[in-house]
């Protein structure tokens, strides 16, 4: 069973940064991508960064140069650092762990999201 859970988000002033937390249990983790994805209202959610289980990263283009994705696989989590935050960047920050059987088909987990704020 895979649980993923955020701890991080919060209120910043545009201009400052905040680290979001995933902590991850379950036996395929290690295994998995990773990544971190965010719901403003009204819009669909959207991928923000992903790191494999080798390290390798992807950042959507809003989040390059101001993101930086990182995973500690010995605690089973996962990072996201963020600065140079804007009110754009407000939304829902989902947690995700996708498992790839056989590279067919894969099995998506979500964390319950956490909330970040960003004042203008």
């Amino acid at each position: 069973q895979v649980q993923l859970v955020e701890s991080g988000g919060g209120l910043v002033q545009a201009g400052g940064s905040l680290r979001l937390s995933c902590a991850a249990s379950g036996s395929i983790i290690s295994r998995s991508t990773m990544g971190w994805y965010r719901q403003a209202p009204g819009k669909q959610r959207e991928s923000v960064a992903t790191i494999t289980s080798g390290g390798t990263t992807n950042y959507a283009n809003s989040a390059k140069g101001r993101f930086t994705i990182s995973r500690d696989n010995a605690k089973n989590t996962v990072y996201l650092r963020m600065n140079s935050l804007n009110p754009e960047d407000t939304a829902v920050y989902y947690c995700n762990a996708r498992f790839w059987r056989f590279g067919t088909t894969y099995s998506d987990y979500w964390g319950q999201g956490t909330q970040v704020t960003v004042s203008s």
